[in-house]
């Protein structure tokens, strides 16, 4: 499975972006999507992911600022970000993996267990 991320750029503090996602192909149902991030000098974290029963989940720095959503029918991920801030500047990555370690976002500590885009670069500036 590729996955290519698109929609990344720079904009000021308070603005917006929207992230997308294209799957190659429909991935496995027990597999899950999700957004994750890593900042400079950071560790890749979890963002925003969905979990089997569709249900979401987000990373406490994000709630309230950003939405994830599907497009099934078209293998697609979007990650909408408002009221952007600098500390949400890094590369965003999407990723698709065993549902019970995306929806933790545990992907990150086990890395092969799932896949993963090239990225895609956001800077926030203040």
């Amino acid at each position: 499975v590729r996955l290519v991320e698109s929609g990344g750029g720079s904009v000021q503090s308070g603005g917006s972006l929207r992230l997308s996602c294209t799957a190659s192909e429909y991935t496995s149902r027990s597999y899950c999507m999700g957004w994750f991030r890593r900042a400079p000098g950071w560790e890749r974290e979890g963002v925003a992911c969905f979990d089997s029963d569709g249900s979401t989940t987000y990373a406490d720095s994000v709630k309230g600022r950003f939405t994830i959503s599907q497009d099934k029918a078209k293998n697609a991920l979007y990650l909408q970000m408002d009221s952007l801030k600098p500390e949400d500047t890094g590369m965003y990555f999407c990723a698709a993996g065993p549902c019970w370690l995306v929806a933790t976002f545990s992907l990150v500590r086990s890395p092969n267990s799932g896949y993963w885009g090239q990225g895609t670069q956001v800077t926030v500036s203040s």
